[in-house]
Formats: structure tokens, sequence, C-alpha cells
């Protein structure tokens, strides 16, 4: 009861300081939501629009109400700690009493964990740009939803926040993304924003295709090479730290909000050129015994899932596809279906799979349903022990793909069977203190 008070006092406060310092220092603000996709398109919008402004982005999945008002008074969490937490509140009385340098754009990512977050969010956040990157059809967090078209409602609020005179841009191959956006334009809640439209479909404002991994002399990947066509012009892009082609949304965003910003639509390219995914969301990494590692294992979802898997199976080379599928959370409802249905797509890839956690194995049950042999197919209750495991499985060529939600700790996998483990605080998600004590 306490603890729980004390929760909603810090809430109160830094949110009533968050409000305060918007009010001093008038940054534009870009929202980023989305059920998949969020933290890839905020850091490329941040990455666009650092070519000719200050920005300052949400550090990790800063997101939530709390999240949110730390990102703006440009704080850490402070955990458990109530010295942290005094510390981070003198912190915003200093940027609202005394001018202090302060960014010309924040870009922050936008998250809902029940109904009303985004709406309470957006009803003193609001934004000159909002993205809305992706709403699957079973989307992460609908545990605590009465239902998806529930979470889509929440997510689309962040549009009709977004001031008179801003732009919005929507994924247009997101037939659920297309849904939430025409409704509100329906009920004329959009009046007096620009909307702009992104992906592959022909309608799109900004679209991408003809995409390819290539590849180098030895036949490793190189990244993705792809077209982007904007009002007449098509401009070449070669993406050496992307290898799948979900990816490329995130370089929409980021090419999208450059261009509202005003920003050089050359100098964002060659920007976004240089993108690289943040640790655990489709890195590429080094295995042990000439094995690669698609390091996705920052979070899960059905959605994630399969466009991780998609990207397994694009890999080239002859060696075996192999998938480390841990649980995906907050799935309520779902999640016995959820896992089922990844277990069968993955039987239809992967030459082995391995699952870690109570609900991954119905991912198992799924494969077996989908006619995978048993004896190619391994499950444990932990990640290191899976990891150990695999560890003496490796050969060469080997491609394994490890993705499965926070909580589950797939890092630990990766670990295990990376070439250079002394790299792992530069590499891996989860590296700080406070998850390494967990």
């Amino acid at each position: 009861m306490i603890k729980s008070l004390l929760r909603r006092f810090i809430v109160a406060v830094l949110r009533l300081e968050a409000v305060l310092v918007l009010r001093r220092y008038r940054p534009k603000i870009v929202a980023v939501t989305g059920s998949v996709g969020k933290t890839g398109a905020k850091n490329a919008i941040a990455l666009s629009l650092r070519t000719t402004n200050a920005v300052r982005e949400s550090p990790k999945s800063y997101n939530s109400e709390i999240g949110v008002p730390l990102a703006i008074l440009g704080v850490s969490n402070a955990w458990h700690s109530p010295l942290g937490w005094s510390k981070n509140i003198l912190h915003g009385l200093r940027l609202i009493i005394f001018r202090m340098p302060y960014p010309e754009w924040l870009v922050l990512e936008i998250g809902a964990d029940r109904v009303g977050d985004i709406q309470s969010l957006g009803r003193w956040l609001r934004p000159d740009i909002a993205v809305l990157t992706n709403l699957p059809a079973v989307p992460a967090h609908v545990e605590f939803f009465p239902s998806p078209e529930a979470l889509f409602a929440e997510k689309g609020a962040l549009l009709s926040a977004v001031k008179l005179g801003g732009t919005i841009i929507v994924n247009e191959d997101d037939e659920r993304v297309r849904m939430i956006t025409d409704k509100l334009i329906a009920k004329k809640k959009l009046e007096k924003r620009k909307i702009v439209r992104i992906g592959r479909d022909q309608s799109s404002d900004i679209r991408v295709g003809h995409d390819y991994l290539s590849q180098d002399e030895s036949g490793r990947p190189n990244g993705l090479v792809c077209k982007i066509d904007y009002e007449g012009h098509t401009i070449p892009l070669r993406l050496t730290q992307l290898y799948g082609p979900h990816q490329l949304y995130a370089i929409l965003a980021g090419l999208a909000v450059g261009l509202a910003a005003g920003c050089p639509i050359l100098t964002v390219t060659q920007a976004l050129e240089g993108y690289a995914p943040p640790p655990g969301r489709g890195r590429l990494i080094e295995g042990i015994k000439g094995a690669w590692i698609f390091d996705d294992s920052y979070n899960a979802s059905p959605a994630a899932m399969d466009a991780a898997l998609e990207m397994l199976k694009s890999f080239p080379g002859g060696g075996r596809k192999i998938a480390v599928l841990g649980d995906m959370l907050e799935l309520g409802a779902y999640a016995i279906d959820g896992h089922r249905e990844i277990g069968k797509t993955a039987a239809k890839i992967c030459e082995l799979i391995i699952t870690v956690g109570v609900r991954a194995k119905f991912i198992a049950d799924g494969a077996t349903e989908a006619g995978f042999a048993a004896k190619k197919l391994m499950h444990f209750d932990e990640p290191i022990l899976a990891g150990q495991t695999l560890d003496h499985l490796l050969t060469a060529n080997d491609i394994v793909l490890v993705k499965g939600s926070q909580a589950i700790r797939l890092e630990r996998v990766v670990e295990e069977i990376m070439l250079h483990p002394e790299q792992k605080a530069f590499l891996l998600a989860r590296q700080e203190p406070e998850w390494q004590n967990k």
C-alpha cells in the first residue's frame, strides 16, 4: 500500500515537472507508438533529425506513464532508490527554475499497458509529429485490454493528440493501422494535420521496394539494399547493418520525420545508411565454431516472432537454421494459440528448435503438430542451460535465431554461444547492473 502510494506520488510529481519543462523550453515532439517496431523507428527518427538539430530520444524503452516524463527530464529510472528519485525530482526543479541547455527535438516512444494510458499522455504531451508503426492481429500487452480492438483504439488516440498543423505518419501496409487512421479521418479527428503514409503499398507517399539481402565475396550477408520512391524521385540505399525486410519500416519512419522537419533529403538518407538496430533487436553477431547469431532477444510478440523467423528463412548459406524461442508474455487468452502458431511456422523453416520457458512448450507442441521431428526439438526451463547445450551442437555456418520476451532473458543464450563474449556489454541487451542482479 505504502509503495503504491509512493509510486503514484513520484509519477504525479515527475509528470507535473515534465509538463512545466515542455512549457518552458517548447521543444518539437515526435511521439512513436504501435505494437511492434517502436524502438527501431524511434532510433531511426532521432538519427534523421540529428543531422540538423539537437535531439534527445527516449532511452531504451522509456514509454510508460513514468518513462515518458523521465525521458523529457533527461534522467534515468532510479528503480528502488529513494535517493535516486529525489535527485531526479531536484533535477526537474532545476530545469524549471533555471534556464539550462535543452534539446530542440524530443523523440519519445509511447506505450500502452492499460486502457487510457495514451489518452492520458496525449492530453499534456501534444506532439508535433506522431508515428503509428504496426498493429498485428495479436498485439503485445493485449492481456490488459478487453480486446485487441480496444488496444488498437488506444494506440490510435496518439494521432488525434497531434497539434493542429502537425504531421501524422502511418504504416500503409498494416490493415489495422489503415483502419484506425481512416476511422479517425471519418470522425474528423485528424483535420488540419498532414497525413503521410509509408510502406510498400502503391498508395504510400514514401515507398520502399526492390530490396534484397546482399552478400560479400565469401557469401556472408552484407545488409539490405533497397530503393525508396518519394515525390517522383528514386533513392537507392545500402543498409549494411539490417538483414530483415521488416526493419525497413524504421528507415521509412526516420525518412518521413526528417522530411516533415525540413531536413535535406540527401543528408537524411546518408545518415540512415549508418543506422544499426539496438542490442537484442535483430543484430547479426558472430558465433562460436563459425556459426552466426540473429540476436533478437530483446522482446517478443507473435508478429515480431513471425518477422524474425522470416528473416531467418531468408538467410543465405548452407548451414542449419536453428531457432531458440522463448515465452511471449502478456498475450492473455491468446497465449496458447499464439505460441502454437509460432511453432507451426518455425517447423517449416528450422532444422532444430529449442524452446525456453513454461509457455514456450506450446511452441514445441505447434511444431510437433506440423510434423516436426521430436528428436529435433529441445526444451529448457532456463536460458543458460539452453545456451550451454547449444554450445556443443553448433557447427560451421549454422545460423541461430534467438528471440523471446524480456523476462525469459534469452540474451544469456547469446552470451553462451557468441564468439566474443568480452564484447557483451556493447552487443547484448540488458547488460545494466539492475538487470544483471535479477
